[in-house]
């Protein structure tokens, strides 16, 4: 029997001289094109309701009777939500920014009971930490926050590359912490691997962090899992994010096996495949006209159509199960093990209610037999990223 379950700081002179280049039209998070810059970023807020004041306390007041499923981040002490909430596309890239909208998703993830949020010194530029640390401080408690460095972006959206050097590690560190306006972040990642600094010394410098209080857990982010091995050697890891969803496979081969034989957690992001396996988009111009998934090989020309086809086998196996077809996509990623916590992202509260209703959804071996069918391994048309230069580093 099917079950219903569908649901309603500034980088410095001295950095960006320093860092590595990357092409000129990727993307701080991956090489991908850059997104299309808007002519006047504004600080998310305003100067309305700062961190701490009667406004964010009035409206953020989370029902503490409500929870979601825990997972454990590998062999570490780490323990989230099962589903996290990924916040790039509060700030920036997917359109122009609605910071209400983004208040209200965050609002109902605080409601839900997800307790996982995540970050990036990049985003906005610079803007979606001081969002999220606005929002979550009355909840740091019960809350944890991972965030990243290691992609130089200056505050009006210029991508300068890569930067590991263990001085730019204390740095952005150093900024991030006054962003969120916390003491300690929870999670840590190196947003890219920089190929000119050893990842030891990265690791190292990331390590010092820990010593020092003001990082928890570490983790990496599309990297090698050779990498992997030498990072966890200087340091213990505590998670791997890296794209993961029923159209980005590859982790299957070693990245997903290492995380789990050094007890590693797994954090996919993008588990839905960029909104594309939601069904929702038909065609290119679907998207905004600031949309960076435009410049997408995946959502370009032919590719589009063919992963279309894909995206109608889903429909159709959704259909039956009466599910959508995003809780059976993040059905499946949930399915492949409990180390794994996506992090789907959402500016919208009810697609928010849709993303964890997929907790509930179970897979029969024979719906999974079915899906590896449709879905396997290297299905999507087009590459990742339009420049996959600095993945898998």
């Amino acid at each position: 029997m099917s079950i219903n379950v569908r649901g309603p700081a500034r980088a410095s002179a001295a950095a960006c001289r320093n860092a590595r280049l990357v092409p000129p039209h990727s993307a701080p998070f991956g090489p991908v094109d850059a997104a299309p810059r808007r002519a006047a970023q504004q600080p998310v807020g305003g100067g309305v309701g700062l961190r701490g004041t009667s406004f964010y306390y009035a409206i953020l007041s989370p029902d503490p009777t409500r929870t979601v499923k825990q997972r454990t981040l590998g062999t570490s002490t780490l323990t989230v939500s099962a589903v996290g909430l990924g916040c790039m596309g509060m700030s920036d890239f997917y359109g122009t920014p609605d910071e209400n909208r983004a208040i209200k998703t965050l609002q109902r993830a605080l409601d839900r009971g997800l307790t996982f949020f995540d970050s990036a010194d990049i985003y906005g530029p610079f803007t979606n930490e001081k969002l999220l640390g606005r929002v979550l401080d009355a909840h740091r408690h019960r809350v944890t926050i991972a965030t990243k460095f290691g992609i130089v972006r200056d505050e009006a959206g210029e991508m300068h590359g890569l930067n590991g050097r263990p001085s730019y590690v204390k740095t952005a560190c150093e900024d991030s912490l006054q962003r969120l306006g916390v003491d300690t972040i929870d999670l840590y990642y190196l947003h890219r691997v920089d190929p000119e600094v050893p990842i030891e010394h990265t690791v190292g410098a990331m390590g010092r962090l820990v010593e020092e209080g003001k990082v928890r857990h570490l983790g990496l982010s599309e990297v090698a899992a050779d990498t992997l091995r030498r990072a966890n050697e200087e340091h213990s890891i505590t998670a791997l994010q890296t794209e993961y969803s029923l159209w980005s496979r590859d982790p299957e081969d070693d990245i997903l096996p290492t995380c789990r034989e050094l007890g590693i957690g797994f954090v996919p992001y993008s588990p839905l495949g960029r909104g594309f396996l939601t069904g929702r988009f038909q065609s290119p111009e679907d998207l905004p006209e600031d949309d960076w998934r435009r410049h997408n090989p995946r959502f370009q020309g032919e590719n589009f159509q063919k992963n279309l086809d894909l995206v109608a086998e889903v429909n159709r196996l959704a259909d039956a199960k009466d599910v959508t077809p995003a809780q059976l996509a993040l059905a499946w990623v949930l399915h492949q093990g409990d180390d794994i916590v996506p992090i789907p992202g959402t500016t919208d509260p009810d697609h928010l209610d849709e993303n964890i209703a997929a907790l509930d959804v179970s897979l029969s071996e024979e719906e999974l037999a079915r899906i590896d069918e449709i879905a396997p391994q290297g299905v999507a048309a087009g590459d990742r990223y339009p420049d996959m230069s600095t993945v898998n580093g």
